[in-house]
């Protein structure tokens, strides 16, 4: 664990992302809103403003307020179905920053019921659409699962994931990636590709850290972004019987020595790592407090207390049951509380 004592500007806090291969050479087009940087390096920010469960009136608010705060990251799906508030949000947040849209960086995800050969340029149209953009940074596969038109699921991932590579080849997405895969599966993709995944989104924090599982993208060159960094802050999980993150008294004794908040110990934890970091709120002064994290600076002796949080294996996102598929096969929880079907 690298100590991350100072934190340099939101700018610096970026990641490089390497294409080799047929993704590095993208014919431009004279139509496409493509940067005219090369695409052989690109950077995500270890900062990101996350969408999910970001609802009701003031959502083109809050996303228009994260991009005047200082994020240049924002993450977005098709199945928050508020992309075309988001989207207004980012023309808003744009104008009143004085920044065009190659200054950020967008990422959104590909749902379930868009896998196969044909639908997902079809969903990707629509988000871009909905986004009022005219390409992505980066599209996810959301989950390794395919939901049939009479709703039933199914894992299925290699045709839609070849189907992805044909959007980088018409520049509606400068990368590709994917979500909630587990180690069987990611490593069947990467020996069935000639576009291997630039990242992989994953639900990461203090109480479910993988910290091999992270080593393994590390090695094979994938980027990590967490989604849920904050642990079971999001109103939509079972809160369960741990301590919520934020009120556990090992973040939050770091937190008041460190002259920081709960939140921004954890996401500096986050970043730390390496892991791009997507925390979500609608609430200015928290969108606010959790771009500070910025300026929130922790010892080697803190990380190393936060790291020991990971006994707890606790996974908050698994829909498993309900989908009736098996997911997160092999990973630090599978013997856990929440292990797959069996």
């Amino acid at each position: 664990m690298k100590t991350f004592t100072t934190l340099l500007p939101l700018a610096a806090l970026t990641v490089a992302i390497k294409h080799d291969g047929p993704a590095a050479q993208i014919p431009l087009e004279p139509s496409t809103v493509l940067p005219a940087e090369p695409l052989t390096l690109d950077k995500i920010p270890l900062l990101g403003y996350g969408t999910w469960n970001v609802n009701g009136d003031n959502v083109s608010e809050a996303v228009s307020w994260a991009i005047q705060t200082g994020y240049r990251h924002i993450d977005c799906a098709a199945a928050y179905g508020n992309e075309a508030k988001v989207g207004r949000g980012i023309s808003d947040g744009l104008i009143k920053a004085g920044l065009t849209r190659e200054d950020l960086w967008i990422t959104s995800k590909l749902w379930n019921d868009h896998h196969g050969t044909n639908a997902p340029e079809r969903g990707l149209e629509t988000t871009l659409h909905n986004l009022g953009v005219g390409y992505l940074d980066l599209y996810h596969m959301h989950w390794p699962v395919s939901q049939s038109i009479l709703g039933s699921n199914s894992i299925e991932y290699r045709d839609t994931w070849s189907a992805m590579g044909l959007l980088l080849e018409k520049g509606l997405t400068r990368h590709i990636g994917v979500s909630n895969f587990d180690p069987e599966q990611l490593k069947d993709l990467l020996n069935h590709t000639s576009h291997p995944p630039s990242v992989h989104q994953m639900e990461l924090h203090p109480y479910l850290q993988q910290e091999d599982w992270i080593k393994f993208h590390e090695k094979h060159g994938i980027h990590v972004t967490a989604y849920s960094p904050l642990a079971g802050s999001n109103p939509t999980y079972d809160k369960g019987e741990l301590t919520q993150l934020l009120n556990n008294t090992v973040l939050t004794k770091i937190a008041h020595k460190r002259g920081c908040t709960p939140a921004q110990v954890s996401l500096v934890w986050g970043m730390s790592r390496g892991t791009s970091v997507i925390p979500k709120s609608q609430h200015k002064e928290r969108i606010t407090e959790n771009f500070h994290s910025l300026k929130c600076e922790l010892k080697e002796k803190d990380l190393k207390k936060l790291d020991k949080l990971g006994k707890a294996h606790h996974r908050y996102n698994n829909p498993s049951e309900g989908w009736k598929v098996d997911l997160y096969k092999g990973l630090e929880d599978s013997e856990g509380k929440h292990k797959s079907r069996s």
